[in-house]
């Protein structure tokens, strides 16, 4: 299809990812689903003939820019919107942290994002009304306790998308990025799932959600999108008293 759209995204093989790789494919866009899970992204190849798979560890600088050559292949040189959603978790105090988890994690979730944006460029930048699109998370709203590196890293994504979007603005380039609370994927256990509650900001969201956002994201003119909406609350709280969003916290009360 000559002008069919293109999206490639990072972390495709489960979650967040595969949930939007399915949505754009079904709605006529090209994909290229990048993912360092080499079963996972034959499980989604066989999905749709519109998924183009990728075997990617993002933290790989050269496999980064060779994933997008390859995809650049299959696109004629454009790319209608990336989004960069690999991502790595762990829990757990920062000072027990082994500190090559702390790199590690440093290494995909933000250094990583940086090289698929980096790498992705020349393909937005010759493409008419592109995104740069992020996952990012609430924890980018304001930190969480017991998950302090990766937050740092999901601020660091929050902090990127915002420079870009005045930087790329020139060349036509928009960018945003995703904020979900709690997802129903991989990095959520069942005991966490029975543990929470079932409405409010912090319900468990379907990773369908989060790609749907994607979509709106695309055909939308905002640069940060929550979900679900009600963390635009929590944002407003964190920026205008972020002492008191502290203090509630620190007593273990859900804000």
């Amino acid at each position: 299809m000559p002008d069919q759209p293109s999206i490639f995204i990072t972390g495709a093989a489960s979650g967040i990812g595969r949930a939007a790789a399915m949505l754009f494919a079904e709605r006529g866009w090209l994909v290229g689903a990048a993912d360092r899970d080499e079963a996972g992204l034959a499980a989604l190849a066989g999905q749709s003939d519109a998924i183009v798979t990728l075997t990617l560890d993002v933290a790989n600088r050269d496999a980064v820019i060779g994933a997008f050559a390859t995809f650049g292949e299959h696109t004629g040189g454009k790319l209608d919107c990336l989004l960069s959603n690999a991502g790595i978790d762990a829990k757990g105090p920062f000072g027990d942290m082994a500190w090559d988890r702390v790199r590690q994690l440093v290494e995909v979730n933000l250094l990583g994002a940086m090289s698929v944006i980096h790498a992705a460029l020349p393909l937005l930048r010759a493409t008419p009304n592109s995104l740069c699109l992020s996952t990012a998370s609430a924890s980018a709203i304001f930190g969480v306790g017991g998950m302090a590196v990766y937050s740092a890293t999901k601020h660091g994504v929050r902090g990127l998308t915002e420079a870009l979007s005045v930087e790329l603005a020139g060349s036509g380039v928009r960018a945003a990025d995703l904020l979900p609370g709690i997802v129903d994927t991989g990095m959520l256990s069942a005991a966490d799932k029975a543990a929470l509650p079932t409405e409010g900001m912090w319900r468990v969201m379907p990773a369908e959600a989060v790609a749907q956002a994607a979509w709106e994201a695309y055909h939308g003119d905002a640069l940060h999108w929550f979900i679900p909406p009600e963390l635009a609350e929590l944002d407003r709280q964190s920026t205008a008293a972020p002492e008191a969003v502290r203090d509630a916290l620190v007593a273990g009360k859900m804000i």
